[in-house]
């Protein structure tokens, strides 16, 4: 597993406006962002609210391992690469 995670849902519209950017990210830095589905996977949801901790509440929602850094919804490709590069 990536230490990139990106929580999506399905129907989630701002997360498929996300997508170009985070395939944009992945190609021109070499990393690796795991997708992981909240609205129909009950264990993935589980692992959003341990780590969004009421900060954020909703999706999409990026999470970086390292660095402990969230983003909450959508943002501009500038902030996910600073979000992804650890800055």
């Amino acid at each position: 597993m990536s230490d990139l995670l990106m929580f999506t849902g399905t129907e989630c519209v701002h997360c498929h406006e996300m997508e170009p950017l985070v395939e944009r990210l992945e190609q021109e830095e070499n990393v690796k962002v795991d997708r992981m589905e909240v609205w129909h996977n009950a264990k993935n949801a589980e692992i959003l609210q341990s780590l969004d901790k009421g900060f954020c509440g909703g999706i999409p929602f990026f999470y970086n391992k390292n660095t402990k850094k969230w983003i909450c919804g959508s943002t501009s490709y500038e902030n996910l690469k600073k979000w992804a590069m650890g800055k």
